[in-house]
């Protein structure tokens, strides 16, 4: 053997074993992970994952490869969270990670999968911290907090609302959401006459009532997620607050109702998904989502579909199963076509192309809003 056909033999392997290399055992699955509160808020995002990968997988995978998925829930808890972004960091079969659920996890996450070079795409973390350090593997397949807050300041403006109370969660999803709410209503001639974000008891928010009657308040936006922001509701039609209730799209869930009832009618939602949209995507997602699950997709569902279809044409398009090829691909992606409306991505992994629509609890059901 020559030296020459010895170079060229070494250099053969080690492109074959390259990370990153489109080469890829003809069996072997692409492997995604996925976190998400399964067990306390999972919201159909589940049933629409799933059913994303059994389409792909039934007609053929993807470059001949068939999708495999590992599901972890993290709880809602930050602890939980970044357990599980370093046992996938350190799996070398994931390729990419869907996930998570509340941003204040997401936030920290995203750090160790960036330094792992591993991709993420949270469909559901709005919050603007998440993408402000323009991290290449980071993305957001869903509009930011200020999209969303448009939307609904802008309602809340031709509503003739003046005066709004902020009822906030105290992490990065509440604090940024209240903080942008506030901001558009000042720019809409709203004033924000009161911000809290803990009530000691039914006692006190009566005295808090009291106050805000007094301030002429004419609506309250509720920048938490669920349960917290349903049972805020509930208790604070209790003690005889009646004025109209918004809210962002952690509230956007059949739980809203179920947890706080009769006192939820009439609370407006900024959301990301009309199931009624008449465009192919939504309808054969809608119609194939009932016919597996024997029920409608919610906003979670319809993000997670969309998730697992848009990591599918990146990588489709790559050719690769490299996080760093999938993630260019991704930034490429201009008005990408999905059940949700359409998706592109700018450099920090901001969804631009990502609408919100607004709908409002109607009883036991949501009616969405032209």
């Amino acid at each position: 053997m020559t030296k020459s056909f010895k170079v060229l033999l070494l250099l053969s392997l080690f492109l074959f074993i390259l990370p990153g290399c489109s080469h890829q055992d003809k069996n072997q699955d692409i492997v995604i992970g996925v976190a998400w509160p399964f067990e306390s808020n999972n919201s159909l995002f589940r049933e629409g994952v799933r059913l994303a990968v059994m389409q792909i997988n039934a007609g053929g995978g993807v470059n001949g490869h068939k999708i495999r998925l590992i599901e972890k829930d993290d709880q809602a808890s930050v602890s939980d969270g970044m357990t599980i972004a370093q046992s996938f960091a350190d799996n070398n079969e994931i390729v990419a990670v869907i996930g998570h659920r509340n941003s204040f996890i997401s936030i920290p996450a995203s750090r160790v999968y960036q330094e792992a070079g591993l991709l993420m795409i949270s469909p559901a973390s709005t919050s603007p911290e998440l993408t402000k350090n323009g991290y290449k593997n980071v993305f957001r397949s869903i509009p930011s907090d200020d999209k969303i807050v448009a939307q609904l300041v802008s309602y809340a403006a031709r509503q003739g609302h003046r005066q709004m109370v902020i009822f906030y969660a105290e992490d990065s999803y509440g604090m940024d959401l209240a903080n942008s709410f506030e901001d558009h209503a000042i720019e809409n001639g709203i004033t924000i006459v009161d911000r809290i974000s803990y009530y000691g008891g039914l006692k006190e928010l009566n005295r808090l009532k009291q106050k805000w009657l007094a301030l002429g308040f004419d609506g309250v936006f509720v920048a938490d997620s669920l349960p917290e922001g349903a049972e805020f509701i509930a208790d604070a039609r209790r003690v005889g607050i009646s004025v109209p209730f918004m809210g962002g799209n952690a509230m956007d869930s059949p739980a809203l109702y179920e947890i706080a009832g009769q006192s939820a009618l009439g609370t407006v939602i900024g959301t990301v998904f009309n199931p009624h949209d008449p465009r192919d995507e939504t309808q054969r997602f809608v119609k194939a989502f009932r016919e597996q699950y024997k029920t409608m997709p919610g906003s979670y569902a319809a993000q997670g579909y969309d998730a697992v279809n848009l990591l599918a044409a990146a990588i489709e398009k790559s050719g690769s199963t490299d996080s760093a090829a999938i993630a260019k691909e991704l930034h490429r992606l201009k008005n990408w076509p999905g059940v949700t409306g359409f998706h592109g991505f700018d450099n920090n992994g901001n969804d631009m192309a990502a609408k919100a629509v607004m709908k409002i609890q109607r009883e036991n059901e949501f009616e969405y809003m032209k």
